[in-house]
Parts: C-alpha cells; sequence; structure tokens
C-alpha cells in the first residue's frame, strides 16, 4: 500500500498544472471526468491525505511565496502586556455586547460581530453611526487571536488598538475616550468588573481595548470537519471535499495566499477589485502607507468560516460562487484609460492570479472543501449587562 502511496505522490507532484498561464486570457474549462475516475481519483487522494502533512504533494506555489501547510489552529497566545484571566474575558464579553460604550448608546461591538451570524453580520457593508453605510464588510472576530494587522487595510497593529479605533471611529461606534471611560466608570459593577480583571478599578480606554481583545481572543473554536479530518477521522470529508482539498493546495493556486492554519498568509494583495477610478472605489492599504505600490491591496482574509461569513470580499458584493468563477478567470484586470496613462498610482493586479481552466466539476468541488472549514453553530449568549439587567 505504501508504494500505491507514494507512486500517487509522485504522479500528483509531477503533472504540471492543467493550462496554466500567465496571460490575462479565461481558458477553457479543461475536460470533465466521468463518475468512475472521480470516485477513484477520490480515493486515491484520501490515501495521500490520510498520511502526515509532511507526506502530502506540493502545494502549486509561486517562487516567492513562504507557504505554511494547511493544518489544525494553535493554542492561542496572549500578548505579555494583555495576559489572559478569566475575569478579564468575563469584563470584555460583557463590553463587547454592550451599547452603551457607543456615542448613541444603541451600538456594540456585537452589533457587527455577532456569534450567531459566524461573528460578522451578514450584511454587504454594515451599518455604523445614524444608520451609514460603511465602505467595507465586517470580517469576522473568530479568528483576530491570529491576526498580526487588523481592519482590511492592516491599519492596526494589534486587537487591542482595533478595538478602541472602532468605539472612537465617528462613522463607526460614534464615541470618545471620556465617554467611554465615564459612562463605564459610573456603572457600579462596572467597577467591581475592572477591579477583578484588572487589580484596580480605575477605567481607562486602554483597558476597555485590553479587556475586548481578550475576550475575542477566547471565542477561537477549530471545530470543523477540516479539523477533524486533521486529527485523523478521514470519513468526515466527503469525496468531493477531498477532490477540492487538492484542487485548493495544487491545480486552484489557493495557497499561494491563502495557507497556514488560518487559510491566510496575513499580506496584502490587490485581487483586481479596487475599482479604481469608478463607483465603490477603494485604494485599500494605500490610504495607510502612502506607498502607490499599496493601491488597491487588502489583507487577505481567513476562509475558515467563508461559507457562513457572506457575502465577501472587503467590499462585500459577492457570494462563494461568484467569487470562485472569478478567480477561475484571474480575476479582473484593470486597464489604463487614455487619461490615465500616466497615472503613477494605478493599481497593479498580483501576479499570483492566472487563469485556471477548470470546469463546473472542479469548481464544485473546492467550494465543497470550502464548506469544510465551517464551524458548527455553538451559541454564545449576550451576557446580563451590568446595571441594565437584572442579576441572574
Amino acid at each position: 500500500m505504501a508504494d500505491v502511496v507514494t507512486a500517487l505522490k509522485q504522479r500528483l507532484e509531477t503533472a504540471p498544472p492543467p493550462q496554466a498561464t500567465t496571460s490575462n486570457t479565461r481558458l477553457k474549462p479543461r475536460p470533465e471526468k466521468s463518475e468512475a475516475e472521480r470516485a477513484q481519483l477520490a480515493s486515491e487522494l484520501r490515501e495521500v491525505y490520510s498520511q502526515s502533512p509532511d507526506k502530502w504533494p506540493a502545494p502549486n506555489v509561486d517562487a516567492d511565496v513562504k507557504w505554511q501547510e494547511i493544518g489544525l489552529l494553535p493554542e492561542v497566545q496572549h500578548p505579555a502586556n494583555n495576559p489572559y484571566s478569566e475575569a478579564k474575558e468575563a469584563l470584555g464579553h460583557a463590553l463587547f455586547f454592550d451599547p452603551r460604550l457607543s456615542g448613541t448608546g444603541q451600538m456594540a461591538c456585537a452589533s457587527c460581530h455577532d456569534p450567531d451570524l459566524a461573528w460578522s453580520d451578514g450584511r454587504t457593508t454594515s451599518f455604523g453611526n445614524a444608520r451609514k453605510m460603511l465602505a467595507r464588510n465586517a470580517p469576522t472576530t473568530r479568528f483576530a487571536a491570529f491576526q498580526e494587522q487588523f481592519f482590511w487595510d492592516g491599519r492596526a497593529q494589534t486587537l487591542e488598538d482595533q478595538a478602541v479605533a472602532v468605539l472612537l471611529n465617528p462613522d463607526e461606534m460614534h464615541a470618545s475616550a471620556d465617554h467611554v471611560r465615564n459612562t463605564v466608570a459610573s456603572i457600579t459593577p462596572y467597577q467591581k468588573m475592572f477591579g477583578e480583571a484588572f487589580g484596580d478599578e480605575e477605567v481607562t480606554i486602554e483597558k476597555v481595548g485590553q479587556a475586548i481583545a481578550c475576550f475575542e481572543r477566547s471565542a477561537v473554536h477549530g471545530r470543523t470537519r477540516f479539523d477533524a479530518f486533521m486529527k485523523g477521522r478521514p470519513e468526515v470529508m466527503s469525496d468531493a471535499a477531498m477532490r477540492g482539498m487538492d484542487l485548493f493546495r495544487r491545480e486552484a493556486r489557493c495557497m499561494n495566499c491563502h495557507h497556514g492554519p488560518l487559510f491566510s498568509d496575513g499580506k496584502f494583495h490587490d485581487v483586481g477589485l479596487s475599482y479604481y477610478g469608478r463607483k465603490y472605489e477603494d485604494l485599500g492599504r494605500y490610504n495607510v502607507t502612502g506607498d502607490p505600490a499599496d493601491v488597491g491591496r487588502f489583507r487577505t482574509p481567513t476562509l475558515r468560516d467563508v461559507t457562513a461569513t457572506g457575502p465577501l470580499m472587503h467590499n462585500g458584493l459577492f457570494q462563494l460562487p461568484g467569487v470562485l468563477n472569478m478567480y477561475n478567470a484571474g480575476m479582473p484586470t484593470l486597464k489604463r484609460k487614455e487619461h490615465q496613462q500616466d497615472d503613477a498610482l494605478f493599481p497593479t493586479k498580483s501576479p499570483h492570479l492566472k487563469p485556471l481552466g477548470l470546469n463546473k466539476q472542479d469548481l464544485v468541488d473546492l467550494a465543497t472543501f470550502l464548506s469544510t472549514l465551517e464551524e458548527p453553530k455553538l451559541r454564545v449568549r449576550p451576557p446580563e449587562l451590568p446595571g441594565l439587567h437584572p442579576a441572574p
């Protein structure tokens, strides 16, 4: 049996990606397989991927990509300057759901990051202060513990800074540091909770951010079918998911940007959706760095829970089938108009994006694999808010 698996692995590694191209011309879909051929392929792949990851076929990634194998999430590491405690998590849990922190008293962190909606809100873009539609889709916070930069453009370097930035953003929670401090400090039960979490009852905006970040880091799971498969239960993956997993790692070239346990490289890429010079224009990371090379670049989102956190992309304009079709076509390529010939800010799409020539069977298999990254429903009840709800 080992010889059979080794031979298949060698065949997979040496087979060229079908119709791979560096052009922007959409490719014809490769021929479809018969059901018998698909079943045989799934059986062979199940044997290969049931081995330890170091024995899997090499992924199809470009030479400059420092990839990490997909796999189980690591243990959450709380930073030294904001260590974990049960008291701090409980405080953060309450603050995350408390609308009184906002300038209007009507909006909480959970308004856009609802645990019942996979820690997102299911909207194209979220409603902000005074019901203003914000410019970007609310990403899930479930796996924020493993990120190194925050927001779609990476303008926050820590989860603590991200929490405070949302509170103080006039278009989002529309609060001030004084409002947050005075509101929370005026609620007697919160004073006790701050004392238990931090050793003293003084309320500061920094402590509020630390408590919220502590709670968010604690709301991580890792109970997907993919995780069960990685723990030695091959039966949880359907034949379609097995074929999709192999496509993800090889022919579909997904691991150029979506690798590692988080299924994200954490980097910033232009995928052709800046809408430069048009409605919905968003210059992305350029607004943070001022570097023309960053125009249209956005942080690679995690693909964990991707089937539960739609709509997708930074602008929330797409569903999963449409996104897969776009990647199969190599994503949109913007062309300079006459007045843009010398435009130094004209965005350049990532060279990792190429037409793939996948067929309908491939796209279904790929979507099926992505569905194995969805967490099962786990109800997180809003807490009894101090000073607002009666004690249980």
